[in-house]
This record gives structure tokens, sequence and C-alpha cells, in this order.
């Protein structure tokens, strides 16, 4: 159960992100709103899934999770670049993601 609660956190992760840049450097009160929740919801999520998982391989996880799905949503919906060498780092932060739940002990 801890490894879906920090997914969930990495989810709200990605969102405060993305809500961060919606928020115009927090000039926008409903992104900037959207934006203080998810970050709350996403570190409440993580030191509850800290409490079961190693530090190491959850922060990692959480970060991996959160810095991956912001990309890829840039790239589908906010129109980043989708160069060659930037869908390879992708797929081998995805994998380290996968080897990271794969070597833990839970």
């Amino acid at each position: 159960m801890a490894w879906v609660i920090l997914v969930v956190a990495g989810l709200f992760e990605m969102a405060w992100a993305l809500l961060l840049k919606q928020s115009e450097g927090l000039t926008r009160p409903v992104p900037t709103i959207g934006f203080v929740v998810c970050l709350a919801l996403s570190m409440f999520l993580l030191a509850q899934a800290l409490k079961s998982l190693p530090v190491g391989s959850a922060y990692a996880v959480w970060t991996g999770i959160g810095a991956a799905g912001t990309a890829i949503v840039g790239m589908i919906f906010l129109g980043e670049s989708r160069d060659v060498l930037k869908l390879v780092s992708l797929v081998m932060l995805i994998a380290g993601i996968i080897g990271l739940r794969l070597t833990s002990g839970e």
C-alpha cells in the first residue's frame, strides 16, 4: 500500500509543478491555491509512504514520477521540445524508477 501512496504523492508533485507554472510567479490566485494544496498533499503522502519505505528509494521514485510526468505533460500539452535525447533520458528515468521499485525490500 505504501507504494500506491507514493505514486499518488508523485502525481501530486507533478500537479504542483504544473500549477506553479500556471500561477505565473504566484500572481494568479486560483493556480496558486491549487499549487499550495497539491504541494501539501504531495508532502503529506510522501511522509506517510516513508513510514514503511526506505527514504532513498522512496524519495527517488517520488521525484522521478514528478520530473518524468511533468516533462511528458509539458511535451504533450505545453509544446515543449520532443527531441530524441530528451525522450531517451525520460525512458532511462522511468526505467530507473521501475528498477528502484523492483529492488526495494517491500
